[in-house]
């Protein structure tokens, strides 16, 4: 077995992995720009290869590619040339759909696949506070433990293959998404006279808007599927009706906070309107067919 750790993809992140690897190890690195490959390739321990078929020399290789087409083209590539046993580590942002097709190219090829996607930029990379969102069969894992080491010490495991992946698309999705309803929030409070430094401040609170629906409803209410008592839905209904009526008084464009109005105008024609607001959780569950109530043993586990 090869002790030389190989990494694919040496963009700005991919660039940082290298530095992260190499001074755990010997390096073997392949990118189609020249430039990229000669001043990573100035460090200690790392050798550059002509080819990326020569990474397969390596029983770990790690992705750090653009596209996921460009991530499967060159798996189907590596798989073949691999020893039986090796393991490819991906660490590009793509869905569970590609490590789905990423882990059939390996699985007949006898070579595991781990995605392990970075929660982090290319500056906590290079200093080493990056997480790494780790998803994979187990003994997959465990055989690229120490170069998941040497990328991050922080690294959580979720699941089977693509649930890294997904833990990362879900996070961004989420912190996008609150970035909107900021934005509308700062222009509100804006147009009625509320300081940005103030409304950070009531935000950023225990039991203010944005930490409390995450610690106190999704945590302790729909991960429980406990909806009695509590906030009823009616009443978010009532209070987001008046955060319209004000945006309408105030000339203030809402997208966000629109568009979440009206899952509470379902909640309450479904019958949640005496539940916690929390409850609405339950429509998803209806139309999904998908439960999100789980034991401590569904949780994910940081390393």
């Amino acid at each position: 077995m090869s002790d030389t750790v190989s990494l694919c993809g040496l963009g700005n992140m991919g660039g940082a992995v290298a530095g992260r690897l190499a001074a755990h190890g010997p390096l073997r690195v392949f990118d189609l720009d020249a430039e990229r490959v000669a001043e990573v390739a100035k460090a200690p321990q790392v050798s550059a290869v002509a080819e990326v078929a020569q990474l397969a020399e390596s029983d770990v290789v790690v992705l750090s590619l653009p596209t996921p087409k460009v991530s499967l083209q060159v798996i189907a590539e590596l798989a073949p040339r691999m020893r039986a046993g090796g393991v490819i580590v991906e660490t590009g942002t793509v869905n569970p759909a590609d490590m789905a097709e990423e882990l059939k190219i390996c699985a007949a090829h006898g070579i595991g696949i781990v995605d392990a996607a970075i929660l982090s930029g290319v500056s906590q990379m290079a200093g080493g506070t990056a997480t790494l969102l780790v998803g994979g069969e187990e003994s997959d894992v465990d055989k690229v433990t120490g170069v998941l080491a040497a990328i991050s010490a922080t690294i959580t495991r979720f699941g089977p293959v693509g649930s890294g992946m997904a833990a990362k698309v879900i996070n961004n999705a989420v912190a996008h998404a609150v970035m909107v309803v900021l934005a509308e929030a700062g222009a509100l409070g804006a147009a009625t006279g509320v300081s940005g430094s103030a409304l950070a401040a009531l935000l950023s609170g225990p039991e203010a808007g944005l930490t409390r629906p995450l610690t106190h409803r999704f945590v302790e209410r729909i991960l429980r599927g406990e909806y009695d008592g509590g906030m009823p839905t009616e009443a978010a209904r009532k209070d987001s009706t008046l955060a319209l009526a004000m945006a309408q008084d105030t000339g203030v464009p809402l997208f966000g906070i629109q568009g979440a109005h009206t899952v509470y105008e379902l909640g309450v024609s479904e019958g949640l309107g005496r539940l916690d607001y929390a409850s609405i959780a339950t429509l998803w569950e209806r139309w999904t067919g998908r439960p999100m109530t789980e034991t401590s043993n569904d949780k994910g586990d940081e390393e």
